[in-house]
């Protein structure tokens, strides 16, 4: 019986067309490269999974998947499979060399996006550390992975092009004084967050003002090119980072760590009502419990002093008398002295200042025991509060610039006393 009516063999049929062999070739080494990548997948990855699990570090493990790390990296073992393969594939040609490439580049790539997000993954487990609510390392992460791109980059174009990665390099660094301006902001960024970190000049959650930028408030995210500010309003103002490295502004988080936040207001009061105590009210001031040791020990003094100038204190003018205000400064130094919400181990001052067209300066200058702003505003207040409401005991009174209501009231009695004819 004759059987030449039935088809060849497989291997015959592949002999007598060579893209046939081209195309099985093919298909087989990507079913291997398909099979190896599973292997790895199962074996290789899972292994490394359960050591870290094993070994205690969850969150790592966590991390690593969150951020899709091993699946990078198992991406890169069917490149790698090709790209050594790639050699063993019938009548292939010229295009093995070109596929080896491409393959062995994009292998690479594989790898180095599996190392950033291994460097992702560090900075999401460091954010669960006490460190990370006051330092930031996103500046170093984002410098880690600008660093890998740019290996990356070189290494990749070399194997494309088939040139070492010295000769990338050199001619990277031809082309020097055009990069430095293209990148520009990243090195003044990349110099001023380095500085910022290693100095701990600037810590997330600290408060600072910078009115030259808008922000004022607590700084929620430090990274390489720009740091975030959430000021009092809600609003976010983004700085760039080397603009708080060459400019200056305000840190207050020192006013934090000493635990004492500063009062330094002024009262003007009234030159007009300035004036000397008399004997009467020297004796009712007594009274008060804060100025009666102060008082006993001022009058003592200005009765030595009187004494010792003999007739020259007939003259009023030459004697010595105590004022009005430097009693109301002494009554101020000593009520904040006692007050159970200032600080003590601190500067205390209540001073004049230089006298002004709109009256004189009296200044407050204290330290509270607490820096929460609401409790500071409110013992600011009542600290205000008292000695303004003690003025008029001393025959003092603020300065008040006049309003309209007071014109029109002389103007009412001007009118009222002015004869009708």
């Amino acid at each position: 019986m004759n059987f030449d009516f039935l088809p060849d063999p497989l291997p015959h049929q592949l002999a007598a067309h060579p893209w046939a062999q081209l195309v099985a070739g093919l298909v087989a080494l990507v079913l291997i490269a398909l099979f190896v990548q599973w292997v790895v997948a199962r074996v290789v990855l899972y292994l490394a999974h359960r050591l870290l699990v094993l070994a205690g570090h969850e969150k790592w493990d966590r991390a690593f998947i969150r951020r899709r790390a091993y699946h990078r990296l198992w991406y890169a073992v069917p490149f790698a499979t090709v790209a050594l393969g790639i050699d063993e594939v019938p009548r292939v040609g010229h295009w093995a060399t070109i596929i080896e490439r491409m393959a062995h580049g994009g292998a690479w790539i594989c790898a180095f996006l599996a190392a950033g997000s291994a460097l992702s993954a560090w900075q999401d487990v460091y954010a669960d550390t006490k460190e990370a609510q006051t330092r930031s390392i996103k500046g170093y992460i984002q410098i880690g992975k600008l660093a890998l791109a740019l290996v990356c980059g070189v290494l990749v174009l070399s194997i494309l092009i088939d040139r070492s990665p010295l000769w990338m390099l050199s001619g990277i660094g031809a082309l020097s004084a055009v990069l430095l301006l293209v990148f520009k902001d990243t090195l003044l960024s990349l110099v001023a967050s380095t500085q910022l970190t290693s100095n701990d000049m600037l810590r997330i959650g600290d408060w600072i003002e910078m009115p030259q930028a808008a922000a004022d408030g607590f700084v929620k995210d430090i990274a390489l090119h720009t740091v975030k500010v959430q000021n009092w309003d809600n609003t976010v103002t983004t700085v760039p980072t080397y603009k708080l490295f060459s400019e200056s502004y305000r840190n207050y988080r020192h006013m934090f760590e000493s635990g004492g936040r500063r009062i330094k207001r002024t009262m003007r009061i009234d030159a007009q009502c300035v004036r000397f105590l008399s004997d009467e009210e020297t004796a009712r001031l007594k009274r008060f419990r804060l100025l009666h040791d102060y008082l006993e020990q001022k009058q003592t003094e200005v009765e030595q002093a009187n004494r010792n100038l003999g007739e020259l204190a007939n003259e009023p003018a030459n004697r010595r008398r105590l004022t009005n205000i430097g009693t109301f400064r002494a009554y101020g130094l000593a009520y904040l002295q006692r007050h159970p919400e200032i600080r003590q181990d601190m500067a205390i001052m209540v001073r004049m200042m230089e006298p002004e067209s709109q009256g004189i300066p009296v200044e407050v200058y204290c330290f509270t025991a607490t820096t929460a702003w609401t409790q500071y505003e409110r013992i600011q207040g009542d600290v205000f509060d008292h000695l303004l409401s003690i003025l008029p005991e001393m025959g003092l009174r603020l300065y008040q610039a006049p309003s309209g209501s007071d014109f029109s009231g002389v103007a009412g009695r001007l009118r009222g006393e002015m004869p009708t004819l």
